[in-house]
């Protein structure tokens, strides 16, 4: 199921969501001039969850080179294709609740859903030695507020099935309910794993959650039903 746009105009600009595409798209312009040294600035700036569980143990980890990856990781991606699904959930999505809550107040909540989810990874990953990058933690959070600011905006999605895709409009509730239950299932089965899957299942599960709490706590700037 893939979001295709919504029919859910906001009434401001979204000048935080476009300002954090644009971020990430220049970060990424960066890794990819970055050639062979591209390994170590992930493991720089990405989440490590074995260097967060025993940064006591490693004599050169400092508050900066463990911690400050929990802000910047979501800022990185793992390729094309990973940029462009995460900036794309985010285009749909953003703006409005962006709209409820106002500029500075979505950029808090987009950080905060974003450093949580890290730390639902690590909580989840902690003997993993793979650096976690992307923003899909955060939009995550995104996700999980739109869901319950909006759960009859309806969403025009396409359905793959087999050679023919299908195109509807389903509702918000549906949408994203499902894609969270994708989340969960998945992230429930790499549970046993020392060092997880490839995706980060519980950065996008704990995100996502996050964003339903806060939502419900975040002053709103504005505040609709659909």
């Amino acid at each position: 199921m893939i979001p295709i746009r919504d029919r859910n105009p906001s009434g401001t600009f979204p000048f935080i969501t476009v300002g954090i595409i644009f971020i990430n798209v220049v970060v990424f312009l960066i890794e990819l001039s970055a050639g062979p040294s591209l390994d170590s600035l992930l493991f720089q700036f990405g989440i490590v969850p074995i260097k967060v569980s025993y940064s006591a143990e490693i004599p050169d980890s400092t508050f900066v080179n463990t911690y400050f990856p929990f802000l910047s990781y979501m800022f990185f991606h793992g390729g094309f294709v990973h940029l462009i699904g995460n900036m794309w959930y985010l285009w749909i999505f953003g703006d409005n609740i962006e709209d409820t809550l106002g500029h500075f107040k979505f950029a808090l909540f987009y950080l905060i859903c974003g450093i949580g989810s890290a730390m639902v990874h690590v909580y989840f990953n902690s003997q993993s030695g793979i650096p976690c990058v992307g923003a899909s933690g955060a939009i995550a959070g995104v996700l999980g507020a739109y869901m319950v600011t909006f759960p009859r905006a309806r969403i025009l999605v396409i359905i793959p099935l087999f050679i023919i895709w299908q195109m509807m409009e389903l509702p918000a509730i549906f949408v994203l309910g499902f894609w969270f239950l994708i989340q969960f299932f998945s992230g429930a089965a790499t549970i046993s794993s020392v060092q997880g899957g490839g995706v980060a299942w519980w950065a996008h599960i704990g995100g996502f959650v996050l964003g339903v709490i806060l939502i419900k706590t975040f002053p709103k700037s504005r505040y609709r039903h659909f």
